[in-house]
């Protein structure tokens, strides 16, 4: 089985923090940053299975106890 190269890229670590947005509704899984001053969220990829979750935290180089969920 062949495993792709992710492309590590960076987000601001004093501005921003990761956070995963999830639908009470549905279930759908959004990742992205939130902005901790003013608190704008920026989606970044939608997470459909632990493949997604994976390249998130690969690709922004985070570790899960980073990560907030939300609803």
């Amino acid at each position: 089985m062949f495993h792709r190269k992710i492309k590590k890229e960076a987000y601001n670590k004093d501005e921003q923090k990761p956070v995963i947005r999830s639908s009470i509704c549905t279930g759908e899984q959004v990742a992205g940053f939130r902005d901790i001053h003013t608190g704008k969220f920026t989606e970044v990829m939608l997470i459909r299975n632990n493949r997604d979750m994976e390249e998130f935290l690969e690709r922004y180089d985070i570790a899960m106890e980073e990560i907030k969920k939300e609803w």
